[in-house]
């Protein structure tokens, strides 16, 4: 076997592993959670985990590394391709909703378990989530310098209410209700540009 097929069966092992830590700590608490759970959720005896990732707290550092990476790439890719700063914060919106109820068990764990990490792993995370929003208040700023126009409030709180109201999403979204995640975006955008004129 090649290095590159032993290496992508090594991270087709992790993103199972990953997923499994998601299910689990959804479902029972970060903290009720142990590795024995975790493993028996992807079907490895405990030392083979250990070979895969050092702890618990590993795990949950990468499920926040991987919900951040994904959004600050998606949200950089929809600004580059929105034909003007309305319309990126309109896909921005849109996305950040259908992301959140698409990706449940993903956000709950984001949301709720934060305070397990200590400050050293905590700050990195809380960057990259800068980050993120550094690119939505780009594209609202940009939008009210070209149309002249001001919020009653600061840009940088008009996003934070619109990603409250986005992320928020996660608690009372059901799959099986009458809209999709992206129909849902649409009709929370569409409410929040309401305020930019849009």
């Amino acid at each position: 076997m090649t290095p590159r097929a032993n290496g992508s069966r090594a991270e087709e092992q992790r993103q199972r592993i990953l997923a499994a830590a998601v299910g689990v700590f959804s479902r029972q608490g970060y903290r009720a959670t142990s590795m024995n759970d975790v493993a028996a959720g992807v079907g490895l005896s405990k030392p083979t985990l250990y070979h895969y990732v050092a702890t618990k707290q590993d795990l949950l550092v990468q499920i926040y590394e991987q919900v951040l990476d994904e959004s600050l790439a998606s949200a950089r890719a929809i600004v580059a391709a929105a034909p003007t700063p309305l319309d990126a914060v309109r896909g921005l919106i849109v996305e950040r909703v259908a992301y959140t109820c698409e990706h449940r068990d993903l956000l709950k764990i984001c949301f709720e378990e934060e305070s397990e990490l200590p400050p050293e792993l905590a700050n990195p995370i809380l960057e990259r989530r800068r980050a993120f929003e550094d690119v939505v208040l780009a594209a609202v700023e940009a939008h009210l310098a070209e149309a002249g126009t001001e919020l009653v409030m600061s840009p940088k709180v008009y996003v934070n209410t619109c990603l409250g109201a986005a992320n928020w999403a996660y608690k009372w979204f059901h799959a099986d209700g009458p809209l999709t995640p992206r129909a849902l975006g649409e009709q929370v955008a569409a409410v929040q540009l309401a305020v930019l004129g849009g």
